[in-house]
């Protein structure tokens, strides 16, 4: 199977003022990461405002991606959906189109029972690419404790998962019951983080990496923070982390992706405006977003 490991951007999705996708700046972006040594980019998750997407926006956006990506790094495409239905054919369709694995989110809203989510994880699993499964409570309404992620890691083509349920006792027993077992096997079940903060714990731990949102405009930095807690270089991956913690905060001072697209506008790079019904961040953000990216030396 094939392996997750290391530092992968959750991909914003530019757009103009009026509010079309910007393709142009999409590609802009990936090369940027690529530039900047990222190990692989996520598009059409939260961060890239998949609930606002039609379906040729994102047709054309995982093209984009798996083009431009050609190989360099890997892709993961979000597939996620609160319906079985069109969970199936969002996950057949990141297959068809070239990507490496598809993130599935945890069904949000309807909050399916523990029998219901398993075999919703079945069916993600049965078109034969790598899946990721996506554990956020906090948009969901549904966490996946660890005695049912054991039971959904045992599923066919389930590769790993993006852990972003805040609970780092949730997170060590995940990888301690899950992941461990199965790191000298050909079936390595890989942890990825989906908090930045996170990202240096979940790793002393003996988890994989991250899939981050402030990569989007620092992929280099927390392609070496990754980096260094992977090679057990703690003293610097602390030294980086402590760096980036004034910009992880900020960077959530308001729903994401707000704050992301808006401090890449700052640095010149495409982010634009989100779509409805993400608002403009409130002045006083604006103010705590700008003056951490100034301590970094990002913006003047």
């Amino acid at each position: 199977m094939t392996e997750f490991r290391g530092a992968y951007t959750a991909l914003v999705t530019p757009m103009t003022e009026s509010g079309e996708v910007d393709y142009d700046g999409f590609k802009r972006l990936i090369q940027f990461q690529i530039m900047e040594g990222i190990d692989g980019i996520v598009p059409l998750g939260t961060t890239g405002e998949n609930p606002t997407l039609d379906e040729g926006e994102e047709d054309r956006l995982i093209e984009i991606a798996v083009k431009e990506a050609a190989g360099k790094i890997k892709v993961i495409v979000g597939a996620g959906s609160n319906d079985t239905k069109h969970m199936i054919r969002y996950v057949e369709r990141a297959k068809r189109l070239g990507a490496d694995a598809a993130l599935v989110v945890t069904p949000y809203y309807n909050r399916p029972n523990d029998d219901g989510l398993v075999r919703h994880f079945e069916e993600a699993a049965k078109p034969g690419i790598p899946i990721i499964v996506y554990n956020i409570a906090s948009r969901t309404g549904r966490n996946i404790p660890t005695p049912l992620m054991t039971q959904i890691a045992k599923i066919p083509n389930i590769a790993g998962v993006k852990e972003s349920s805040g609970d780092i006792n949730q997170i060590g027993d995940v990888i301690r019951e899950i992941a461990i077992p199965r790191k000298n096997s050909a079936d390595k079940f890989w942890v990825l983080s989906g908090d930045d903060s996170f990202i240096l714990p979940l790793i002393s731990l003996g988890g994989d990496g991250v899939i981050s949102t402030i990569s989007n405009l620092l992929p280099a930095k927390v392609k070496a923070l990754t980096q260094s807690a992977l090679d057990g270089d703690y003293e610097k991956a602390r030294a980086i982390h402590y760096e980036l913690i004034p910009f992880m905060k900020a960077a959530f001072i308001e729903t994401n992706p707000v704050p992301i697209k808006q401090a890449l506008t700052w640095a010149g790079l495409p982010g634009g405006p989100a779509r409805l019904p993400m608002g403009k961040l409130a002045p006083a953000s604006e103010n705590i977003l700008r003056k951490a990216m100034v301590e970094m030396g990002i913006i003047k």
